[in-house]
């Protein structure tokens, strides 16, 4: 896949159906764009429930405490 754009005068991007599409975006999802060398990584924000039992298995040993903070 192999879909361009163009940035707008206002600085504003359009995504390309077919992006948004494979992707499943919809209206109003939030995004976070990440400085990566001379480009930028567009990631979703993940919704709260879909966090839920990612760290399942996570070994909490050497964990560091709160009373380790200064």
């Amino acid at each position: 896949m192999s879909a361009a754009t163009t940035l707008s005068s206002k600085f504003q991007i359009s995504i390309p159906k077919e992006v948004r599409e494979r992707q499943g975006w919809r209206p109003g999802q939030k995004f976070v764009f990440l400085p990566k060398g001379d480009s930028v990584v567009l990631v979703p924000v993940p919704k709260r429930e879909g966090l839920f039992g990612i760290a399942k298995g996570a070994n909490p040993e050497n964990y560091r405490d709160r009373n380790d903070q200064y």
